[in-house]
């Protein structure tokens, strides 16, 4: 008895160290593989956890939204909005590559004056051109006419009133354009007191019974060209009979 008890004394403090030591691991492979339930809890050993991205996690996707029909995805809000040009610059751009017409430029410069001024009043052979039906050709005067100060888009119009020998009155506008590829544009219509066909005649017949008075030419100008800017200036040019008198 005393013999054994002399070897276990006799056991250096290294060896025991190397057999806890030993113990330990085995201890700590058999938790690993022992059931969850069974393993030991995190404060007798903590454990790191490290969070590692997943290969199949769904990335962020941009939102895309459906207005009237149309997709509408997400921008990007670092991204500075870009400056759209504005329709003036638009037109001023377009109007710098249009090629002038120098003989429409000199009327443009000669603006408010127009080149039949001087025949105001004066009785000869007209022409009054019209789109899309037949040229107006009669002997009259030319009672007035009227044109803006300045045309500075390139476009104006042009007002003028006539008076034929019969007692007609021929009313026409022109929409003219600075631009030698634009065409210009020519209006015109007749005004009878007295028309000879039919179908004028009940025309003028139901338009008088609609009014406490019978149309005159001047309502007739008027229907023409309403009451713009140009239009009362070329009223102011045949008197007050234009106005419209109040007690």
């Amino acid at each position: 008895m005393s013999s054994e008890r002399s070897e276990e004394f006799s056991e250096s403090p290294a060896s025991r160290a190397r057999e806890s030591s030993d113990a330990g691991r085995d201890n700590e492979a058999a938790g690993d593989h022992a059931p969850a339930d069974q393993r030991p809890s995190g404060d007798n050993k903590p454990q790191a956890i490290e969070a590692r991205p997943q290969a199949n996690e769904a990335k962020p996707q941009g939102a895309t939204v459906l207005v009237r029909g149309e997709a509408i995805g997400d921008q990007d809000s670092k991204s500075p909005p870009r400056d759209s040009p504005s329709k003036e610059s638009k037109d001023k751009e377009k109007a710098a590559r249009k090629e002038v017409s120098p003989a429409k430029a000199q009327l443009r410069a000669r603006l408010p004056a127009l080149g039949d001024d001087g025949d105001i009043g004066v009785q000869k052979d007209q022409i009054v051109v019209r789109d899309g039906k037949p040229d107006l050709a009669f002997t009259g005067t030319l009672v007035a006419s009227a044109a803006p100060h300045a045309a500075p888009k390139g476009k104006w119009q042009e007002y003028r009133i006539y008076e034929t020998n019969g007692g007609k009155h021929v009313f026409s506008k022109v929409t003219r354009s600075v631009y030698a590829e634009d065409q210009d544009a020519h209006a015109a219509e007749i005004y009878d007191p007295s028309p000879s066909s039919v179908p004028s005649q009940l025309l003028k017949s139901a338009r008088d019974l609609t009014r406490s008075r019978p149309l005159t030419w001047m309502d007739a100008a008027v229907a023409f060209f309403g009451y713009d800017p140009l239009a009362k200036d070329l009223y102011r040019k045949l008197g007050g009979q234009f106005e419209e008198h109040i007690a």
